[in-house]
């Protein structure tokens, strides 16, 4: 039986998970090279996811009943980046470094939770399969784009607003 390609709410689980993994390994790092290249890696990865929510997944999936969801999402997506933009001027050596990062932890560990039991399910709810397939293989391609490129140093310049929905 052939499998069949991943929604957009599948990408954005997997990439939950991942980040979870890695800061747990971040939580663990003692050396200061590991610490920094997690931490790059962790800002990299949601910076990239961010972006695939706020300029794919979001607008697509805007209804009546996802619009208030959607507009707290983008507020927490701020809130986020601005965390990322101070984790990103301290030396991974500062004794902020480890603080900044939980911080950040737990600010998209809220943020997940309330997507995975909120918005998802919602989705699910109200956007059929196939539109939910062709969107995660949109959104896979700008992360393939995104990718290697230090997403996490634009972060900086998201600061200001939320992202527009």
């Amino acid at each position: 039986m052939p499998m069949k390609p991943p929604t957009a709410i599948d990408l954005l689980l997997d990439q939950h998970r991942e980040v979870e993994e890695l800061f747990a390994e971040l939580d663990d790092a003692e050396d200061a090279g590991d610490c920094e290249a997690l931490g790059s890696l962790i800002c990299d990865k949601l910076a990239i996811h961010s972006r695939i929510e706020e300029k794919l997944f979001y607008p697509n999936v805007k209804t009546q009943e996802t619009q208030e969801t959607l507009l707290e999402s983008v507020e927490e997506h701020l809130e986020v980046k601005r965390c990322i933009a101070d984790l990103l001027k301290i030396p991974c050596g500062d004794y902020r470094y480890k603080a900044t990062a939980k911080v950040l932890k737990d600010l998209v560990q809220h943020h997940v939770e309330e997507e995975e039991t909120g918005l998802f399910p919602k989705v699910r709810r109200l956007i059929d399969e196939d539109r939910l397939i062709a969107l995660g293989q949109a959104m896979m391609e700008m992360v393939v784009e995104l990718e290697g490129t230090d997403a996490r140093l634009e972060v900086p310049k998201e600061t200001n607003a939320p992202a527009p929905l």
